[in-house]
């Protein structure tokens, strides 16, 4: 039986969506590079058969998203570059987001859990010394009788976010750093809650370190997974006793 024709909407694509498609199509093809110069605007507008404003909306969206850096001025040296690192504006995207509280807080703390996890046992694998006297100058600089509670939450978001780049991770190093200013705001809500008794979460701190120290990923998981229980305890995802990776 026929049901007659099955009609679906037209897609309507502006001119510099379609500009911005086909450079994506090119970069995801490997025909174009970090630091493969794109044609100037007059010859991208031909090759594309569209306007020269058409490219130059492209331009600015692609530069918006770090996808492309440019050169102002006029002759050979001017034009649109590709970005030859995406950790900046992967941040900058996440960071908007999660700014906008489009993660729940829950989704948050299980995603530290995980990358953490998996980081501390890469940074207990991997640290040099150099590694360690940083950690241990920033767990040394929280331990201090009067330090602020501001002066703590900095402190702390730099010890974990420094775990994250000791792992050796690129892409895990950017990601913590994407996390950092909602963790901070965490963060502040857990040592408010807990007042002037930081005591417990400086000595999980130490047991962190000490297990980095001691070249022991799985004792260095567990402190960890034992912080974020005890600094998130009404999350539910990480209130279980079992280490990460087990039961």
């Amino acid at each position: 039986m026929n049901d007659g024709p099955d009609w679906r909407p037209v897609k309507r694509v502006r001119a510099f969506e379609e500009v911005v498609a086909q450079i994506e199509e090119q970069i995801a093809t490997g025909r174009l590079r970090a630091g493969d110069k794109l044609p100037g605007e007059r010859a991208l507008a031909a090759a594309l058969g569209v306007s020269r404003p058409s490219v130059r909306e492209a331009m600015r969206v692609l530069e918006a998203m770090g996808v492309l850096v440019a050169n102002t001025g006029s002759g050979p040296e001017a034009g649109a570059i590709l970005a030859g690192s995406a950790g900046p504006a992967l941040t900058g995207v996440l960071g908007l987001h999660l700014g906008l509280a489009n993660f729940a807080v829950d989704d948050v703390v299980e995603t530290r859990l995980l990358i953490e996890s998996w980081a501390v046992e890469a940074a207990a694998r991997h640290a040099s010394e150099a590694d360690l006297d940083r950690l241990r100058t920033i767990v040394a600089a929280m331990d201090e009788p009067d330090v602020s509670a501001e002066r703590f939450n900095e402190q702390d978001t730099e010890f974990h976010t420094a775990i994250a780049e000791l792992s050796g991770n690129a892409l895990v190093a950017t990601f913590m750093r994407a996390l950092r200013d909602t963790v901070r705001r965490h963060q502040r809500r857990a040592v408010a809650e807990l007042g002037q008794d930081t005591g417990a979460l400086r000595a999980d701190h130490r047991a962190i370190l000490a297990a980095i120290e001691a070249r022991d990923p799985h004792a260095a998981a567990e402190a960890l997974a034992v912080h974020l229980r005890r600094a998130y305890p009404n999350v539910a995802r990480v209130r279980r006793d079992e280490s990460p990776g087990e039961g």
